[in-house]
């Protein structure tokens, strides 16, 4: 078969002068022996390009086993139609920036108003932005808003909230000197007992938490108020679908993790972040804003109404410097809500649920155990006689992505968490627990 090599003989020379090497091969001299390849690959002479597609991927089926996803933890296995695929991959959405050219961008403009719409509705607030990176980012740009707001440098964080979320908030703060302090969610829904003597420029919740467990979003709203302090509040945007808004509950900053809505799981991004906030706070809102107007003529078109770019502006005042958006994702998202609509996003939050309520109930007669009440949508934490990690191990090899280990930094212990999904089947559920049952005991 032909070979293609972009370089001539002179310029392969040239490079490895410039080098300081020999021969291609010391390039690689650094990669143990035992990994290199000692012999030619066996494929036969003269093989089309497809045979050998074909005979590689035969190759690397060999060590590959497609596993049924149980696991979640903010990124989920979710049903992805044919449709949100195939429009969102037209040549058109394919970028990974806002149009500067308002003039030239009007579709992407709009799809982008259509998202900043949907993201509104499912959160009950009143300004979505045009997407951040994840929900990581999005939290991080909500504690900034909030310091800069309250002109205070603490915040109280649920340690309900994804470890992965503290973790990326705890990376950024060090520059910012902001104080995490690390709460229970039962502290901050008890709030007549709560310690208000020390003032704070957020309290941040999660529900569902990282358990998988409900919050009562408007005990913590009392907390608030009566710190108050700005409330940001972290869901799941098809958990939103189904359960009391953010608005709703009062929290003047929504935020979220928007994989859910169209994306695979590829290995942990490009993900979406989801924003969305007062109308009083919408001059700290970072990143991009997509408005509607009317041209010269009179007619209806989209612009990028707020110009975000505060560092070049107002530098060591500005609340966030973050200048781009995620538009392929976003646009992929407001695809995926359109084909879903109001009837099916609150389906596939309803076929989920009843997913894991069947799943916990067959795990309880066998015997498991569970953190936290029975208040939990698609997601719930089991506890297990033996190490989390053995188990997952076990459970890969009867062909299950069995969950995500969680440690519960309050007592110590270690917890599987479960999600399904609306793909998740009943054949699929029971064979689960027979296979869970087998790895841990």
């Amino acid at each position: 078969m032909p070979s293609f090599v972009p370089h001539t003989q002179q310029e392969i020379k040239s490079m490895l002068e410039f080098l300081g090497l020999e021969d291609i091969d010391e390039l690689y001299d650094h990669i143990p022996v035992a990994l290199k390849l000692t012999q030619s690959l066996a494929i036969t002479a003269l093989s089309s390009e497809f045979d050998v597609i074909d005979q590689f991927t035969e190759i690397g089926n060999r060590n590959t086993k497609d596993l049924i996803c149980f696991a979640g933890y903010g990124a989920y296995d979710r049903l992805i139609p044919a449709v949100t695929k195939q429009l969102a991959s037209r040549s058109e959405f394919v970028t990974a920036y806002t149009p500067y050219q308002p003039e030239v961008a009007q579709g992407v403009l709009q799809a982008i108003f259509e998202y900043q719409t949907f993201v509104t509705r499912l959160y009950g607030m009143d300004i979505a932005n045009a997407s951040l990176y994840d929900g990581a980012s999005a939290l991080v740009e909500a504690v900034n808003i909030a310091t800069s707001v309250k002109g205070n440098k603490s915040v109280f964080v649920s340690e309900g909230v994804f470890h992965n979320y503290r973790q990326v908030l705890g990376t950024f703060v060090k520059g910012t000197q902001t104080n995490i302090i690390i709460k229970t969610d039962k502290e901050l829904e008890d709030f007549d007992a709560f310690d208000t003597s020390n003032t704070v420029a957020a309290v941040v919740v999660q529900s569902p938490n990282r358990y998988g467990n409900l919050v009562d979003l408007d005990k913590v709203k009392q907390l608030c108020d009566r710190l108050g302090c700005l409330y940001i509040v972290a869901m799941d945007p098809i958990a939103a679908s189904v359960l009391k808004t953010p608005g709703e509950a009062g929290a003047d900053i929504a935020i979220g993790e928007g994989q859910v809505l169209g994306m695979p799981l590829s290995f942990g991004g490009p993900y979406l972040g989801l924003f969305a906030l007062k109308q009083d706070l919408v001059r700290k809102l970072p990143g991009r804003l997509v408005g509607q107007t009317v041209d010269t003529s009179g007619k209806k078109a989209y612009v990028t109404t707020l110009r975000s770019r505060e560092q070049d502006i107002r530098r060591e005042k500005a609340s966030s410097n973050v200048c781009t958006n995620q538009t392929l994702m976003a646009v992929t998202a407001a695809i995926q809500l359109s084909w879903l609509g109001s009837k099916g996003i609150t389906e596939v939050a309803a076929n989920s649920s009843k997913a894991a309520h069947y799943l916990r109930s067959i795990l309880k007669s066998e015997g498991f155990e569970f953190y936290g009440d029975d208040l939990f949508l698609f997601e719930f934490s089991v506890k297990l006689k033996q190490k989390v990690d053995d188990v997952l191990q076990r459970m890969v090899d009867e062909g299950f992505l069995a969950g995500v280990k969680v440690l519960n930094e309050i007592d110590g212990q270690e917890y599987l968490v479960v999600a399904t999904t609306e793909k998740r089947t009943a054949s699929q559920i029971d064979a689960f627990v027979k296979a869970l049952v087998k790895a841990d005991n």
